[in-house]
Parts: structure tokens; C-alpha cells; sequence
């Protein structure tokens, strides 16, 4: 997944979508001589920042990732819209994301109901609930899925908040995520009042992520050290 997500987060074709050794997936599954001369350029843009913030992530150690999806946790937990979400649609994480397994068992235990991906072959995300521990099993690529019933690719829909891998973001709400689109599909399937949050490490809220016309935007990031910065339309606010 791009992106389910470490879950966190995106997902692609061979190569990986957030497999645990994170190797950068291709873009859209498409080969060089597809691809227009503007879409290389992206293509390559995108590339060579994900391998950056690769590098950069796999510079922490396994403790500075805990640490940090401990205070995603609990920035999570305290917003509102987590509060009053009835379903959300979450994912666990691999590799060097930042560590979402708590905050998706704290979801489940404070009684929200919490829908995690399942990659499918053509690299679409079906959705299945998250019934505790022992409702994982291993999946491809490294990925924890869950066990119950698949209700489908539509089911992202039925969320009240979805909180999505990323590999950055920009201040316009652009998200970056591995390269194969599993997830801007399934934003894509999201209505525009739900809202939709990255987890990231500090240093991954950027001025600019490259973007092409497939890619969705995020409503909402969620860092350690500076809880959520939201992404409206227009200009930004960000929590003190």
C-alpha cells in the first residue's frame, strides 16, 4: 500500500507499496515509453525525493520510531473528529513508518469502528475490520492485514475519518506516497467533507511535493513533536 500504511501508507507494483525493506515502488505501472516527456520529468522528481525521505527514515532507530508513534497516538486520539468518527479507516504500519499499531488497537478499544486495507492484485485496496491482535495475518510485501470479511473497495466510503500513510506532504495538502496510487484510488472514494490525515515525521511537512493530475490531497497532517497542521484550501493553520 502506498502509504497500508508500516500502513504508512503508498502502496505500488512490484517493488513494494511500503514493504518493510521500503524500496520505492514504480509510478502508476507504467514503463518510460508511456509516459509523456512532462511525465517523466515527474516521475524522476518524485523518484529521487522519495529516496531522500527513505535515507532520511531509515537514519532513526527503532526507538525514535516508537517514540513517535506514541505521540501520533495520542495526537490522534485527541481530535475531535476522532471523537466523534464512528468508523474510520486506518492502517498498520511497516518497515520504517512511523508506528501505527497502538493507535489502531486504541481506536478499536475505545470502541470506534476501524477498517484497515487488504492489497489486492491489480494494487486496489479492498477493507476489512479490525477485530483486535489476532484479527492480522501476514500479507504481501510485508504488509499486516486483516482477517475478517473483505466488504469491498467502496467500503473507504462509510468512514468518518481516514487516516492515510504518506511519505510527505506539502502545504497545499499534496501527498507523496510510495508510487504504485493504491491510495489516491481509495481517496478518491472519500467524500470532501471526511477528513483525511497523513502521519508523518516532523520533517516531512515540505513547502512543495511534485504532483500529478492522479493525485489526491489531504485534508490534515499529524507530526510528533507539533501535533496536527490542517490543510484547507486555502492558506494553513496549525495547532500551538
Amino acid at each position: 500500500m502506498d502509504s497500508m500504511a508500516s500502513a504508512s501508507p503508498g502502496g505500488g507494483p512490484p517493488g513494494s507499496p511500503r514493504g518493510g525493506s521500503d524500496p520505492a515502488a514504480p509510478e502508476r505501472r507504467t514503463t518510460p515509453y508511456q509516459r509523456s516527456m512532462p511525465e517523466q520529468r515527474l516521475a524522476e522528481r518524485k523518484g529521487t525525493l522519495r529516496k531522500e525521505l527513505l535515507a532520511a527514515r531509515a537514519r532513526q532507530s527503532v526507538a525514535e520510531r516508537r517514540a513517535a508513534g506514541r505521540a501520533l497516538r495520542d495526537s490522534v486520539l485527541g481530535l475531535p473528529e476522532t471523537g466523534m468518527a464512528g468508523a474510520i479507516a486506518a492502517y498498520i504500519s511497516v518497515g520504517t513508518e512511523p508506528e501505527t499499531t497502538a493507535l489502531v488497537f486504541a481506536l478499536w478499544k475505545r470502541g470506534s469502528y476501524v477498517l484497515l486495507p487488504i492489497l489486492q492484485e491489480d494494487f486496489d485496496l479492498d477493507w476489512a475490520s479490525y477485530e483486535g491482535p489476532d484479527s492480522l495475518e501476514p500479507g504481501p510485501f510485508g504488509l499486516l492485514q486483516p482477517t475478517e470479511p473483505q466488504r469491498g473497495p467502496g467500503a473507504i466510503s462509510s468512514a468518518d475519518l481516514v487516516i492515510v500513510p504518506a511519505l510527505a506532504a506539502d502545504r497545499a495538502g499534496n501527498r507523496l506516497g510510495r508510487g504504485g496510487g493504491c491510495y489516491d484510488r481509495a481517496l478518491a472514494r472519500v467524500g470532501p467533507s471526511v477528513p483525511t490525515v497523513a502521519l508523518l515525521y516532523d520533517n516531512e511537512l515540505l513547502d512543495d511535493v511534485p504532483v500529478g493530475p492522479l493525485d489526491q490531497r489531504i485534508r490534515a497532517v499529524v507530526r510528533p513533536s507539533r501535533g496536527i497542521t490542517r490543510l484547507p484550501t486555502r492558506g494553513i493553520s496549525e495547532a500551538p
